[in-house]
């Protein structure tokens, strides 16, 4: 009997491993095998449950490992501001991150999330980052391959902190500069704007040219997901009102809005996120027409739609008063991810509670995970879960800093150089016995960083990250025999009584982001105009505006000898001063028409009735100095 028995057991225990071993074989964890397959397996192993928290995103300040593995969450975000400690280094981030991830992976299928953040002229959120110049600067390059670099950059820095995925680019195509988003806007062009998400392929990876259409692709851990924004005719609402309405055609919002998502979705770009506005009085946000028919369906787009902040709450006015018909309404539109972001117990339980009663078809949860699934596999991120330490010295590389010096050289405008063409001002001269800086904007690096710069509204003063503000930029170029005085606002009695050669003026808006930013006026706030009277009335000037934006200049331009457009250049203002003195020669052209008064706007390019004080297009040359001139 004993001696029968031995060989059955180990019979039994080999068909056990076996029976194991086939048991542990997760088809959907294998990279060898297709991405189809890879969404397909693990589709049908997730329960209601999972599903949906797939669909959830939420704030990192309350995103617990044990919250992640209760509600297995699919992505956590920080908003604008949102940071693991004030001046957190790369390694403080990433210790967040993987904490956060440690979570998902301990859930039950062991699905990885990814972290969103908003790095939309660099990894703007975090402490030593590079900050590039905000779009309406880069628009004025018309220099695709350079926007592509900034993108590579900004990827290295944001995977530098452990995070694999940007709400950017905004691909906005700003019609009305009262509108306070207007600096995040390439241009009022949208050719410039669909040639300016060469940016994509720079954050993602180059994809390849037999690439199905409409899939996104990210290159590797090296690289991060992307998110173009805002979809869709965020640029064009009426005056300018930050989440308003655009009254446009179909064809002209096809015309002026959706090039740029139509480029975006060729090279790959992997989210889209819904814009809090309307079109012709519907909410984007619960609009299925333009989401599902024609940005799923028509343009093959098969990567994942995310909503803004709260924005199916906003479907509602007030926001939040009717939750459920939001998240009815918002989902069934075809957005796959909502940004919760904190009350997401509610959300989970309203949807699911939709689901299962056949208010919103399970079919379509599906088709949300299966996109978000699709984003997370081709990224890598089953494979690549968590931070790679070797990049933290990404994190405000010299070698960035440099790339974003050459970009504010490239985007700055020169408006007037000289009382009369034949007497230029600039280049200025680097040897005289004393210059005057002033102004608000010229020893402020918050002010030239402007909004979505360390926290959501941005900040003043020299003390929220690392750079160089223009009055150091300009002590760092002179001659060490020439005397620089800094004075913010001067009066017209020092101006006069200390005779100085020349004087750079330099002013602007202070920093804002979103509805704080929409202006009906757009005027420079005291003291910038009496610094102007004051400086440019007594002495040669070169005013030097800091702006998101077109902004009036007019009752001015008679004072002032040469007026240059830095916009808002971020943390390298050595790159204003390499033009200033003559280093590099000014090539910058307007992205954005300049208005006389704002009874004109909107105007843009090619309107009918078109009297610009700086038509778009427009920029003054100067050669760069090979020897220079001395006073």
């Amino acid at each position: 009997m004993g001696a029968t028995s031995t060989p059955l057991l180990v019979v039994l225990l080999f068909c056990c491993l076996i029976s194991v071993s086939q048991a542990e074989y997760l088809k959907y964890k294998d990279p060898t095998r297709s991405l189809n397959l890879r969404i397909k397996d693990l589709l049908k192993r997730m329960t209601l449950e999972e599903k949906i928290g797939q669909m959830v995103q939420i704030e990192r300040s309350i995103a617990t490992p044990q919250v992640m593995k209760k509600y297995f969450i699919g992505s956590v975000l920080s908003g604008g501001g949102s940071v693991p400690e004030t001046k957190a280094s790369a390694e403080t981030w990433i210790k967040m991150v993987n904490g956060i991830q440690n979570g998902s992976l301990s859930t039950r299928l062991g699905i990885p999330m990814f972290y969103g953040i908003d790095a939309v002229h660099g990894h703007n959120n975090v402490y030593k980052a590079t900050i590039f110049p905000h779009n309406v600067g880069l628009g004025v390059t018309r220099d695709p391959m350079l926007i592509k670099k900034i993108g590579d950059a900004t990827a290295l820095e944001v995977r530098a902190t452990g995070i694999q995925y940007v709400f950017a680019p905004c691909i906005a195509v700003c019609r009305d500069p009262r509108w306070g988003r207007c600096y995040e806007s390439y241009s009022e062009d949208p050719k410039i704007v669909k040639a300016m998400t060469e940016i994509i392929p720079g954050l993602q990876g180059d994809i390849s040219g037999d690439s199905r259409k409409g899939v996104p692709y990210v290159a590797g851990k090296n690289k991060v997901a992307a998110c173009a924004k805002h979809y869709v005719g965020d640029g064009g609402t009426s005056k300018g009102i930050n989440e308003n309405n655009t009254l446009i055609s179909y064809r002209e919002l096809l015309n002026i809005h959706m090039p740029a998502y139509h480029d975006s979705i060729v090279k790959g770009v992997s989210t889209v996120m819904v814009s809090y506005s309307s079109w012709n009085g519907k909410k984007m946000h619960a609009n299925h027409f333009l989401v599902t028919d024609y940005l799923k369906n028509k343009l093959k787009f098969r990567g994942f739609v995310i909503s803004d902040w709260l924005g199916i709450d906003r479907i509602t006015s007030p926001p939040h008063s009717n939750y459920s018909y939001s998240i009815q309404a918002g989902v069934g539109a075809g957005i796959d991810m909502i940004m919760v972001p904190f009350n997401f117990t509610e959300f989970i339980d309203v949807l699911t509670y939709q689901v299962k009663n056949n208010i919103i078809p399970e079919s379509r949860i599906d088709d949300a995970v299966k996109r978000i699934l699709r984003v997370k596999f081709v990224m890598g991120l089953f494979e690549n879960p968590l931070a790679d330490p070797s990049l933290v010295n990404q994190l405000g590389s010299e070698e960035h800093r440099q790339l974003a010096r050459d970009a504010v050289r490239k985007s700055i405008v020169l408006l007037k150089n000289g009382k009369s063409a034949k007497q230029p001002l600039l280049p200025l001269p680097k040897k005289a016995a004393n210059i005057l800086v002033a102004g608000s904007h010229a020893d402020n690096l918050g002010y030239q960083c402007g909004g979505w710069t360390i926290t959501w509204q941005g900040l003043g003063g020299n003390n929220l990250t690392v750079g160089t503000t223009i009055l150091d930029a300009v002590k760092q170029t002179m001659d060490p025999a020439t005397k620089v005085f800094y004075k913010e606002n001067p009066d017209s009695t020092f101006v006069k009584s200390n005779n100085f050669s020349y004087a750079i003026v330099i002013v602007g808006e202070p920093p804002y982001a979103e509805t704080f930013g929409d202006s009906l006026n757009l005027t420079i706030a005291e003291p910038g105009p009496s610094t102007i009277t004051n400086v440019c009335e007594s002495i040669q000037c070169v005013l030097v505006l800091i702006t998101g934006r077109p902004v009036v200049i007019q009752p001015y331009l008679s004072k002032i000898d040469a007026l240059v457009a830095a916009w808002l250049p971020g943390t390298e203002g050595q790159g204003v001063a390499d033009l200033l003195f003559g280093d590099y020669g000014f090539t910058g052209k307007l992205a954005r028409t300049w208005f006389k008064t704002v009874d004109q706007l909107p105007m843009n390019v090619g309107d009918k009735y078109y009297d610009p004080l700086f038509p778009f297009g427009f920029g003054l040359s100067t050669n760069p100095n090979k020897h220079q001139n001395n006073i």
